[in-house]
């Protein structure tokens, strides 16, 4: 399925959903940020995504990490919450999405790193790489949020 992301576009299409979802910077030993490319737009981005009934937030953050990278991670801290209205994401199945994100920070603590589905490559990045990836302007602002060691989240 294909994935579409708008950020302030007049043109973009109106949400029929709204969805709570986590994502999470996971760091390794040397700083490096763990990103997967995702295979439904082709652009770099955070482990994540929606929340289900039974999950809490955190959780929802640890299990979204697990089945897109197979690593087990535990939830460090909290980057920030992102719920910007300009920001729509359309799938090619007639979805048309608002997100509300939480984003943490998160530490492996087992698993393999394992390609799933929905990536065409992961690997852990420097932070001085970022710049030069393709991203969307939604991932790039949560990894500059938690690149400035803010004391206290994020709240957007």
């Amino acid at each position: 399925m294909a994935r579409t992301e708008y950020y302030d576009d007049p043109h973009a299409p109106k949400p029929n959903s709204m969805v709570v979802a986590a994502s999470a910077v996971v760091t390794d030993d040397h700083g490096r940020i763990l990103l997967q490319r995702r295979r439904d737009n082709d652009l770099w981005a955070l482990p994540g995504g929606g929340m289900d009934l039974g999950d809490s937030l955190p959780g929802t953050a640890v299990r979204e990490v697990r089945e897109e990278t197979g690593l087990d991670v535990e939830i460090t801290g909290l980057v920030g919450t992102y719920t910007d209205p300009r920001h729509i994401i359309e799938y090619s199945d007639g979805e048309v999405r608002r997100q509300f994100n939480v984003c943490f920070t998160a530490r492996v603590i087992g698993g393999e790193l394992a390609i799933s589905h929905e990536s065409t490559e992961l690997r852990f990045v420097e932070p001085v790489e970022l710049d030069s990836l393709p991203m969307h302007h939604t991932q790039r602002l949560r990894l500059n949020h938690f690149l400035q060691h803010r004391a206290t989240p994020y709240l957007g």
